[in-house]
C-alpha cells in the first residue's frame, strides 16, 4: 500500500500489460522485479511466467507486449525488450516528485500504512527466567521480538507484546532454599539480585554431595504448588525485583511489554486442557505418562503428564495458546523463541489443531534465531562460571563509545547521551544486521565501527544530514523544489531505495525478518553517501540548493524512523 501521493509503478504497469494479456493484474504485479543494476531498467518483467498462459515463447510474448502496450508518459518512459524479458524505465521526474511530495505531507509517518487495519498480532519475545539477571542469551529474543512488534505498529496492526516469564518450578524452591540457608552470608539488603544469585549458583553446586538439600528444595516448591502464604509472598517478591530488574535493561533496547503473564499464570489452567484432550479422544497412556500421540505425523509424542504426575512445559504452552485465543481473536500470533525449540512448537501446534483449533494455528507462527556466538564460534556464556549479562554487555558498549568521543570529539556535548544511543545501536543493530537463523558473532572492532556496515555507521550519516541543514539554516518547502534538477544517477539510485521505504518494511514484516529493514538503511546510507561525496548539497544555485537539501532532510526522516523500528535511537549529534 503506497501512501496518498505516491505512484504505485509497478501497479502501473502490471495494468497496461493486463490491457495487452488479458492476465489477472494482481499475478503480473507480483511477477515484476528489480533488475540488479539500473542500466537494465528500473523494472523487468519475465515474460517466461506468462509462456503457459499465452502458449508463445518468451521473446515472442515480450514483443507482442511491446508492441501493443498503451504506456503513460509520465509513468513509464520507455520499454527496451531483451530476450524474454521486458526491461522498464518509469519516467525519473514522476518518482522524484512522488516520493518527495510523501515525505513532505508525511514526515515521520512516511513509510507507515493502514495495512492491518487494527487487527491483533500478538508476540511473545524475550521472556527470561526470574531470579537470575538477564543473560545475554536472552538478546536476540528481545530484540527481534522488540523489532517485529514497532514493525507491525507501524504497518497498522494492534500489537501485543508478551513477556512469557519463566517464573515458576523447582528452581523457586532451591532460591528459597538458598535464602533460609545462607541469607547472612551474601549482601541481601545493597545487592538482593546480585546475592540470590550468587545462593542459587551455590545451591546447585552444593547439592551434587549433599542430596539433602534437593529434597529440602522439593519441599519449598511443594510449599509454593500449595499456596502456603509466606512463601507465595516470598515467591512474588522475588518475581517483583526481578521484572524491576529486567525493566533497566528494557528501558535501555527500548522495549516494552503489554503483558508479564509467565508460566505460573497458567498454574490453574492446564487442568481444563488435560479435561478437553482427555474428552476429545486425544490423550492416552504411556509407561505412566499422559501423551498424545503423533506418530502419524513424523513426531515424538507430546508428554502432556508426566509418569510423575506432573505438568509440563507443553502443557502450559497449550493453555496459554487456548487463553490467547480467546483473549486476543488474533490475526497473528508468532513466538520469537530459539530454533532449538522447533519440534516442541510442531508439537504444540498440532496438538491444538488436533483439537480443532486448525484456523487459529493458521496464524501461529515460530519465529526461530541462532545463538550469540564470539568471533571464534563458540557460544558466549557456555562455559561453566562464565555468565555474561546483557545490562554489564549494554553498559560496557556505551564505556567503550564514550573512550571513543574523548579521543576523537572531547568537546561534544550531552556524550553520556549519545554514547548510550550509539553504543546500545550498536548491539541491537549488529543482532538483526544478518538473517535471524544464522547465529550471531558477538565482536566489538566490528560492531563498533563508524565505518563499515554498523549500526553507528547508519547514525554517522544521519548525524551528517542533520548538519548539513543545519549548515543551510533551513528546510526547503515542498513548492519551492525544482524535481528536474535531481536527474544525477547517485540521486535516482537515493530516491528510488526512499521510494521502496513501505515495501521493505512490509517484506520484514512478511517474512518477521527485521535483518530486510536493516540491511536496507546500510544500502541508503551508503547510496546517500555516495550522491552527499560526489555532489555539493549547499551551493550558489537556489533552486539546486533546495532540491539536494530536501533530499538530505527526506534521508534523514527514513534513516530515523528505520532506525527506531529497529529498537535503536538517533542521535543529533556525533
Amino acid at each position: 500500500m503506497k501512501g496518498e501521493f505516491m505512484v504505485d509503478f509497478k501497479k502501473e504497469i502490471a495494468k497496461s500489460i493486463s490491457k495487452v494479456t488479458n492476465l489477472d493484474e494482481k499475478e503480473l504485479k507480483n511477477y515484476i522485479e528489480i533488475p540488479p543494476n539500473s542500466d537494465l531498467g528500473d523494472y523487468a518483467f519475465p515474460c517466461f511466467k506468462l509462456a503457459k498462459d499465452l502458449k508463445k515463447a518468451p521473446p515472442i510474448i515480450a514483443n507482442d507486449i511491446k508492441e501493443n502496450i498503451q504506456i503513460d508518459t509520465n509513468i513509464i518512459e520507455r520499454i527496451d525488450v531483451v530476450g524474454g524479458y521486458l526491461n522498464i524505465f518509469i519516467n525519473k521526474k514522476t518518482l522524484v516528485k512522488s516520493v518527495l511530495e510523501n515525505v513532505a505531507k508525511n514526515k515521520e509517518k512516511y513509510g507507515s500504512s493502514n495495512l492491518g487495519n487494527n487487527k491483533n498480532v500478538v508476540i511473545e519475545y524475550s521472556s527470561p527466567n526470574i531470579a537470575k539477571p538477564f543473560h545475554i542469551g536472552h538478546l536476540r529474543t528481545t530484540v527481534i521480538g522488540g523489532a517485529l512488534y514497532k514493525i507491525y505498529n507501524f504497518l497498522g496492526y494492534n500489537t501485543i507484546g508478551i513477556n512469557y516469564l519463566g517464573d515458576w518450578g523447582l528452581q523457586f524452591g532451591k532460591v528459597m532454599a538458598g535464602i533460609s540457608l545462607w541469607k547472612d552470608e551474601y549482601d541481601f539488603k545493597n545487592n538482593e539480585m546480585g546475592s540470590i544469585l550468587k545462593t542459587y549458583i551455590r545451591f546447585n553446586k552444593e547439592e551434587k554431595e549433599k542430596p539433602e538439600l534437593t529434597e529440602m528444595a522439593r519441599d519449598y516448591f511443594k510449599k509454593l504448588e500449595k499456596g502456603e502464604p509466606e512463601i507465595v509472598r516470598q515467591w512474588e517478591h522475588i518475581r517483583n525485583i526481578s521484572i524491576d530488574n529486567y525493566q533497566k535493561t528494557y528501558k535501555l533496547l527500548n522495549s516494552k511489554f503489554d503483558s508479564y503473564n509467565g508460566e505460573a499464570y497458567y498454574n490453574d489452567k492446564m487442568e481444563d486442557i488435560i479435561e478437553e484432550l482427555q474428552n476429545k479422544g486425544l490423550l492416552r497412556e504411556s509407561q505412566g505418562a499422559k501423551i498424545v500421540d503423533l506418530e502419524e505425523y513424523d513426531m515424538p509424542p507430546c508428554i502432556v503428564v508426566t509418569s510423575a504426575g506432573t505438568t509440563i512445559y507443553a502443557t502450559r504452552d497449550l493453555a496459554a495458546l487456548k487463553e490467547r485465543i480467546n483473549k486476543y481473536n488474533f490475526d497473528k500470533l508468532i513466538y520469537v523463541v530459539g530454533s532449538e525449540q522447533q519440534l516442541h512448537f510442531k508439537q504444540v501446534f498440532k496438538v491444538m489443531e488436533l483439537m480443532g483449533y486448525g484456523e487459529y494455528i493458521k496464524k501461529c507462527v515460530h519465529v526461530p534465531f541462532g545463538l550469540v556466538v564470539d568471533k571464534d564460534g563458540e557460544k558466549i556464556g557456555s562455559r561453566k562460571g562464565n555468565s555474561v549479562f546483557l545490562e554489564d554487555i549494554l553498559n560496557e558498549a556505551i564505556d567503550k563509545v564514550k573512550n571513543i568521543i574523548n579521543e576523537k570529539n572531547p568537546e561534544l556535548e550531552d556524550k553520556d547521551d549519545i554514547a548510550k544511543k550509539v553504543g546500545v545501536g550498536a548491539i541491537i543493530f549488529n543482532d538483526l544486521s544478518n538473517s535471524r537463523i544464522k547465529d550471531e558473532i558477538f565482536d566489538w572492532d566490528m560492531l563498533l565501527n563508524f565505518q563499515g556496515e554498523t549500526g553507528p555507521y547508519i547514525q554517522y550519516i544521519y548525524v551528517r544530514t542533520k548538519s548539513l541543514l543545519s549548515k543551510a539554516g533551513y528546510i526547503p518547502k515542498i513548492d519551492e523544489i525544482d524535481y528536474s534538477v535531481l536527474n544525477e544517477i547517485e540521486a535516482i539510485n537515493t530516491i528510488k531505495l526512499l521510494y521502496q521505504f513501505n515495501e521493505v518494511i512490509q517484506n520484514a514484516a512478511d517474512k518477521n525478518e527485521p535483518s530486510i529493514l536493516a540491511r536496507y538503511l546500510i544500502d541508503l546510507s551508503q547510496n546517500f553517501s555516495t550522491f552527499y561525496n560526489q555532489h555539493k548539497i549547499i551551493t550558489e544555485e537556489k533552486n539546486i540548493q533546495n532540491s539536494r537539501l530536501f533530499l538530505t532532510y527526506a534521508v534523514g526522516i527514513v534513516l530515523k524512523t528505520g532506525v527506531e523500528l529497529l529498537g535503536m535511537e538517533m542521535p543529533e549529534k556525533m
